[in-house]
This record gives C-alpha cells, sequence and structure tokens, in this order.
C-alpha cells in the first residue's frame, strides 16, 4: 500500500513501533509516546476546583526528550496517524499528543487495531476515525477524581494507617465495603433460633 509524503505514526509501545514499522515499510515513520506524554503535578492537586474542576496538565521531566522528538518528526510530516490503544487511557494518549504536538484536523488520522498483524494495521490506516472525546472526558473524570479523593485522604492514612499508602478509587470503595461489614459484625445480636 503505497501512502503519498511523509507519515509519522505513533503507538504507546516501543515494542509495537518496530514492528509496525517493519508492515508499513519506508512511507511511515514509527515511533513511541512511551505511554503518557503529560499528566498532573506530582506534589500538587492540579485541579482547577473552582474553575470547573479542569485539570492542570504538564510534561514530566522525563518525558520532555520524548516530546520533543515526536514534536520534530510531527513538524516533518504530512500525515500524524495517533494509534495508541482503544481504551480510555489510550484515548487519552492520542488526545494529549494532539494538544501537545500542535496537531491540526487536517493532518492528524486516529487509528485503533486489535492484533499486530499486516492486515490489522493496513486495515487500520484505510479506515481512521477521529479522537473519541467521551472516552478521553472519561479518562480525564476518572483522573481528575483520583485526584481529589487521593489528594484529601491519602495524608489522613499515613497518619492512622501506615504511611504511603494511596487512597485512590479502589481503595476507597474496599475501605467502606470493609466498615459496613464490620459495623455489620458489630452490630450482630445472637438469638437462638431452631427448625
Amino acid at each position: 500500500m503505497k501512502m503519498e509524503g511523509k507519515n509519522l505514526v505513533i503507538v504507546e509501545s516501543p515494542a509495537k513501533a518496530g514492528t509496525i514499522q517493519k508492515f508499513l515499510g519506508d512511507e511511515f515513520i514509527v515511533k513511541s509516546s512511551f505511554g503518557h506524554i503529560r499528566d498532573l503535578q506530582d506534589n500538587e492537586l492540579s485541579i482547577d476546583i473552582e474553575g470547573g474542576f479542569n485539570p492542570e496538565y504538564v510534561i514530566p521531566s522525563d518525558k520532555k526528550k520524548v516530546v520533543a522528538d515526536l514534536k520534530k518528526a510531527a513538524k516533518d510530516a504530512e500525515t500524524v496517524w495517533l494509534a495508541s490503544d482503544e481504551d480510555r487511557e489510550g484515548e487519552a494518549i492520542s488526545w494529549h499528543l494532539y494538544e501537545v504536538l500542535g496537531l491540526t484536523p487536517e493532518n492528524t488520522k486516529r487509528i485503533v487495531f486489535h492484533e499486530i498483524t499486516k492486515d490489522a494495521i493496513l486495515k487500520a490506516i484505510q479506515t481512521p476515525r477521529d479522537i473519541d472525546i467521551n472516552l478521553v472526558n472519561a479518562q480525564q473524570a476518572r483522573r481528575v477524581l483520583d485526584r481529589i479523593v487521593g489528594f484529601k485522604l491519602s495524608p489522613v492514612l499515613w497518619k492512622k494507617v501506615k504511611p504511603q499508602l494511596s487512597a485512590g478509587r479502589v481503595q476507597r470503595v474496599t475501605v467502606r465495603l470493609i466498615v459496613e461489614r464490620e459495623r455489620e459484625i458489630m452490630s450482630f445480636e445472637s438469638t437462638e433460633y431452631y427448625r
């Protein structure tokens, strides 16, 4: 399959990049984002609670070189193919790439594939789609909720239970289930019962 001009394909994993490069040939350059390229700051809430719960993203220092490399490659490409996974995280990675690399709808295509075979990759290139903003928003909502709950509740856990415990969504639900069960046990009144 011949493609005109320069094509940059960005995948999440460097292991996938080499294999996909072999399938697509010289008309394509395949690079990896190595997962997410930006996130909330480590030691701050990084969420504008008064301003509509908007996340304040930064590019971590360990990703600056990757981002610089991808920006240069995207600038030289006529078409950028965002090929991260099809889940919420993958969709968010594509959206972050789109935003950070300064891409435009005219030069950007979103592709997904469920197996790393030549047929699957070529079929994905023939059937691009837009970034699914609903999946992006779902991932952002999960991340914001994690941060708000974790940032406020984790220090309490550190003082009362154990240092460095994280109070994310899963831990919070688990703690609630344990507390509810403990309350049931404590309020249980034994009575004799016969058949």
